[in-house]
């Protein structure tokens, strides 16, 4: 008895769980917080937390805006982070956007000395805590001309990398990643996830929409999970934001991606295996070639149906709008938008428009 009255606190004593590891950044902008006053723009550091379980790892961001390796420091804010970055934390550490500001000698770093000797201080700090340091380059700008992607920060990319192989340093090459990502997108296309807002007159190609923030840090965790694959865990989701050689380059492939619209397929037809009444069809992508599976839309107008057929193939309707009456293998279903009907081979079906509206249907099924 008396060993079980000793036993008992620890059986119920509260079960320690190990404290989350944490990720700090030091930078500019690009990375900084925004509040809700401040949308759409938003920081990849912001975006990070995201994309990891917070019980397992935590993001202190302590990057702020129009911040350069000198002004940074001056500041107090690197010191800020020296009072909590302790073992096993990572340090973040991305610069250069205003260290090329020459006009302004309180942020202005010289590409050829300065920037890298300003860059060892963060990574002395993190290695005389038995920190990680990692290194990242500056987030490519939207900025074209004459068609091509400009390179506004290609000295600052060059001497970080070039700190990096000469100390042994962990490095992200964000500016490489996100020129890629802008390529595959294109000028147009990246819009979106920059601050151009026509509404607010703003035209910005430097700092992100919050769509372009959770972009680029996607990036940035597909690299750092490369260089410590120990992450993968736990991440929250998914990185799959490959933008590597050849993605984007969808008019060279054999097989070409396309884009359409309804209006341009229509097709009158009656209902199909014996239906009632007039149908709209609309044979998505019919004519692509090695397309291993059918999407289709069909409109069931007022007193239309899809006859009684037997299955040979998998089939899902997903119905859009409207409401029918959906037979099973001889079990009846009342059927509305919101409603998956996933019919197996060997099964039979019908389905029979009901009401005034017409009910829309979207279907799926290999070829």
């Amino acid at each position: 008895m008396l060993r079980l009255m000793l036993l008992l606190p620890l059986l119920f004593a509260p079960v320690a769980h190990a404290a989350p590891q944490r990720v700090f950044i030091a930078g500019d902008s690009t990375a900084a917080a925004y509040g809700p006053e401040r949308a759409p723009q938003a920081g990849w550091g912001q975006a990070l937390q995201g994309y990891l379980d917070p019980a397992r790892w935590d993001v202190r961001n302590h990057a702020k805006g129009g911040r350069s390796t000198r002004s940074f420091i001056a500041e107090g804010r690197l010191d800020a982070i020296a009072e909590d970055l302790q073992r096993g934390d990572v340090l973040l550490i991305q610069f250069g956007h205003n260290d090329a500001k020459f006009e302004d000698p309180t942020r202005y770093a010289d590409p050829a000395g300065e920037y890298a000797g300003f860059l060892m201080r963060y990574v002395q700090l993190a290695r005389d805590k038995d920190a990680t340091p990692v290194l990242v380059t500056p987030a490519t700008r939207l900025l074209y001309d004459f068609g091509s992607l400009l390179d506004t920060h290609g000295l600052y990319t060059q001497a970080m990398k070039q700190l990096a192989t000469r100390e042994d340093i962990a490095l992200i090459d964000l500016n490489d990643s996100s020129t890629r990502w802008i390529r595959a997108l294109g000028e147009q296309g990246a819009r979106p996830y920059f601050l151009f807002v026509p509404e607010h007159g703003k035209a910005d190609g430097t700092h992100f929409s919050n769509a372009g923030a959770n972009a680029v840090a996607c990036l940035v965790v597909r690299d750092w999970v490369a260089l410590q694959p120990d992450i993968k865990p736990a991440l929250a989701r998914d990185i799959d934001c490959d933008v590597s050689d050849g993605a984007g380059q969808g008019a060279h492939v054999a097989r070409p991606s396309q884009v359409v619209h309804e209006d341009d397929i229509a097709r009158s037809q009656p209902g199909p295996h014996g239906g009632a009444g007039p149908t709209t069809a609309y044979p998505f992508f019919a004519d692509a070639e090695g397309l291993p599976f059918v999407l289709r839309k069909r409109v069931l107008h007022k007193g239309a149906g899809i006859g009684l057929h037997p299955q040979h193939k998998d089939e899902i309707y997903y119905i859009v709008s409207g409401e029918g009456s959906y037979v099973l293998d001889g079990k009846q279903f009342d059927v509305r938008a919101g409603h998956a009907l996933l019919t197996r081979a060997g099964s039979m079906h019908a389905l029979q428009q009901r009401g005034e509206e017409d009910l829309v249907v979207l279907l799926a099924y290999p070829r």
